[in-house]
Order: structure tokens, then sequence, then C-alpha cells
């Protein structure tokens, strides 16, 4: 199921408001296909009106969602995901993450993850994953829910932060791997071996780094509120990385994660 997933998508965290509505529609009207949003975001609602004002289907366009830890309460996670609905405007999303894990484990797994698989049995969500999850919550994961219920793992990963364990971990169990900060905030231009690569596909720096995750089978969601930018990240998809690119870039000295909020979980 994890192939119908579109691996190269749009973030849209930041895009609200009329310009966030007009970013999200360029992704759309560019080519992109994946839009990832989220409760804590603020931007559902631009999700839904870029989707309206592009015309196209709504089964031509995948549609994320996660769910913030205020409604993994018991009894909080359906209502608050049927609340999402109604703000981007559909029946149902076609994945649903529970966003982080509780901090300082706040809620035991079970308590969540049990009412994310009712959204999923209930229609309100036809894929149901993680994010920010580790080795060890993911194993419990499988445990409570069965092998293959998690559809993906979104954690942050890009060439500064390979984040390999977790990455061949979720990979060796069929967990897509979905990459945030997949252009690391714009720092790959401080990278000389990036730049040569980019140089000499005549491709942007971002563009590389794009390319290398989908060449390692991972899914990306960068964002931008620049057009030009929106397009040019768009282009990764048709940039072919040769392999001593790859063995480059997999030989980058690595960098600390930039996401690590207070309470997180113990991370691998």
């Amino acid at each position: 199921m994890t192939a119908s997933i579109p691996r190269l998508g749009f973030g849209t965290w930041g895009r609200t408001g009329t310009d966030g509505v007009a970013a999200i529609l360029c992704a759309l009207e560019t080519g992109y296909r994946h839009l990832d949003t989220a409760q804590s975001y603020g931007t559902e609602a631009s999700v839904g009106e870029a989707m309206r004002q592009s015309r196209l289907k709504r089964e031509e366009i995948f549609v994320t969602t996660k769910i913030k830890v205020d409604n993994l309460d018991p009894g909080k996670l359906l209502p608050s995901l049927r609340k999402s609905l109604e703000t981007i405007g559909v029946d149902r999303v076609d994945l649903t993450l529970i966003h982080w894990p509780p901090p300082y484990d706040r809620i035991e797994p079970g308590g969540y993850l049990e009412q994310i698989a009712e959204a999923r049995e209930m229609g309100l969500t036809r894929m149901i994953g993680v994010s920010n999850f580790t080795i060890a919550l993911l194993e419990k994961a499988e445990t409570l829910l069965g092998k293959g219920a998690v559809a993906t793992n979104q954690i942050e990963l890009n060439p500064l932060f390979q984040n390999r364990k977790i990455a061949v971990y979720c990979q060796e169990r069929d967990i897509l791997v979905t990459c945030y900060q997949p252009i690391a905030q714009g720092r790959m231009g401080d990278i000389e071996q990036m730049r040569a690569i980019a140089e000499r596909h005549g491709a942007t720096v971002e563009q590389v780094a794009l390319a290398y995750e989908l060449s390692k089978g991972y899914a990306a969601i960068p964002t931008s509120s620049k057009a030009e930018r929106i397009r040019s990240n768009w282009l990764a998809h048709e940039l072919d990385l040769t392999t001593a690119d790859i063995e480059a870039i997999d030989a980058l000295p690595q960098s600390s994660r930039a996401i690590d909020p207070p309470g997180a979980p113990l991370w691998d």
C-alpha cells in the first residue's frame, strides 16, 4: 500500500493565509500530488483551499495530516481527526500520522495507537503512520497493531543528518521513511561536496539532496514560499545521481539533529 504514497511531496509548515494558499496551489500546478499538513501547523485550511482552487479531482491528491500531542489522550484523537477533515474539506485523508510520541512517556503507546487504528477502520484515513518514532516505539506499534500496520515513519533526515540506524530499521520492515528537513534548512550550499555534485549535474544543491533521498527509496517533503524554489525542488525527481555521487554523500560528516524538543524520545 505504501507504493501509493507519492515520494516527492510538498510540506506545508508555515504556508498560512493567502500567501500559503498560493504556495500550495503553485506546488499542485507544478506537479506535486502529495500535500503534508498537520493539526499543529495551522495549514489544514490552506491545503483545502488550494485543493479546491486547483480543480484537481480529490483522488489525484494524496493528503497527509498529523495528530498533535494534545489530541492523543483517550477519547480525543477521533474527534480531532474529524475536525481536521472538516477543516480541509474532505471525507477522509490518505494518511494520518502520530506527529510526536507524548513527551516523557506521558501516555502509553497503546492509548493512542489503538485510537489511530480505529480511525482507519472507520474510514477516516486510508493509511496510518507515525513521526519521530524510535525503534523501540516502532516495535511496540508492531506488537499492538500487527506487522505492516504502520505505513511510514516521518523523521528528520537529509545528507547532513542521515539518521541511518532508524532508516535502515524501517526499510528492513517495509516502513517507508519520509524525510522532513530534507534540504537541511538551506545549509546544503555550505558543503563543498554537495556544490561539486550539483555543478557536475547543472543542478542546485537542494535538488541533489532530494535526489539522494529519492535514490534511497525514501519520500521527502520539502517546502518553500517561493514559486521558483517550489518548481526547482520538483525537478529533483528527474535528476539521476551516479553511484559515485551517492557514495560521496553517504560519506559526508554528520551534524546533530535540528529538531530536538524537550521531552523528545530517547533517539536511536
